[in-house]
This record gives C-alpha cells, sequence and structure tokens, in this order.
C-alpha cells in the first residue's frame, strides 16, 4: 500500500482546527455536543468534518491523541531552549494541563472505548519516552538524579494531576510539582 499523501495545506488547517475545537468542545460540553456545533465553530462544513473524521469517535480519538503528541513534542522543543532541569519542570505544568483537558474529555473518551476504541492504546509508552528522554537530558548534565526510572515520575505526574487537576488548585499542583523536582535533583551531582 502507498504511502499516505500529506495534506494539502488549508486541509491541514481545517483538521488542525477541528482537532483544537473538539478537544475543548468535548471537554467542556462533554460527548453529546454535535459535529454541526465543532464543524460551524471551527469554520468549516460538515463535510469536512466527516471527510478528516468519518464518526464522532474517530474525532474523539484523534482529538485526544493529538494533545498527547502536542504534550510529547513539547518535550523536545523545551530541551532545546532551557536547561534539562527546567525543561522538565516546565513539562510537568503541561502534563497538568493535559490531564486536565483529558479529565473533561473523559465521557467522550468513554464512549469511544465502550464502541470498541481504544484512544490510550499507545499513550503509556509515549509518556514513559518523553520522560525518559527528559530525566536522560538532566541526568547527562547532572542537574536530575539518574536513579529514578520514568514510570515512577509517570505516577508522580498521575497523582498530582488527579488530585489538583481543578483550575482551583493550580497553585497547589505547582507546589506539588516543585516538591517533585526538589526530589529529583536531590543527589544528582550537580544538585544539593
Amino acid at each position: 500500500m502507498p504511502p499516505a499523501r500529506p495534506l494539502r495545506a488549508d486541509a491541514q488547517r481545517n483538521r488542525d482546527r477541528l482537532l483544537e475545537v473538539a478537544v475543548r468542545a468535548f471537554s467542556q460540553d462533554g460527548p453529546d455536543v454535535t459535529l454541526e456545533a465543532i464543524a460551524k465553530e471551527a469554520g468549516v462544513g460538515i463535510g469536512t468534518l466527516y471527510r478528516h473524521f468519518p464518526t464522532r469517535e474517530a474525532l474523539v480519538e484523534a482529538a485526544y491523541r493529538n494533545e498527547l503528541a502536542r504534550l510529547c513534542d513539547a518535550a523536545s522543543e523545551l530541551l532545546e531552549v532551557k536547561p534539562p532541569d527546567q525543561a522538565l519542570r516546565d513539562w510537568m505544568d503541561h502534563f497538568v494541563d493535559y490531564m486536565a483537558t483529558k479529565h473533561g474529555m473523559a465521557d467522550a473518551l468513554r464512549a469511544v472505548v465502550a464502541s470498541g476504541g481504544n484512544p490510550y492504546a499507545h499513550s503509556r509508552d509515549r509518556l514513559i519516552g518523553t520522560i525518559g528522554a527528559l530525566l536522560q537530558a538532566g541526568a547527562g548534565d547532572g542537574s536530575v538524579r539518574a536513579d529514578v526510572p520514568p514510570d515512577d515520575v509517570l505516577a508522580s505526574l498521575s497523582g498530582v494531576s488527579l488530585t489538583t487537576s481543578a483550575p482551583e488548585r493550580r497553585e497547589q499542583a505547582r507546589r506539588l510539582l516543585d516538591l517533585l523536582m526538589d526530589g529529583l535533583r536531590y543527589r544528582a551531582p550537580n544538585g544539593t
């Protein structure tokens, strides 16, 4: 089978806009938001939406996976402009935002799972790989410990996110993430 052709620039913009609007709509309005409302807010016709996403479940799954990709891609972008320990700490803030979005989309994601889909099929592997790259960069420059497995950091981040995902608890999330970073720096070659 030949590789899929890349989308034209305007088609890619439409797809990206649909995903952006879908995340917000499913997070705020739940799984019952109409696809027509999403298309309208994205500034496209319903036919354009269906060309990109033939079912509601396909749109929900693509929106979730797009958020995951944005989160994981942010790590390399942060590492390009910040020292590894600061990049890791900033990425943790992105993770809390991602989890809040995922929590907001929970009902829509459950509907995908109920229909036989698995939007989470590769989530854990992608997150572990991303966290591993951030930890490796920090261990490489001595700013974070080299003995912490990515799974432990993911579990810690998930716990922080589950208890502080509400907007009014973001300050507490920042404090907890700072404590987690203190633990990751403790006994690092360049740490305290």
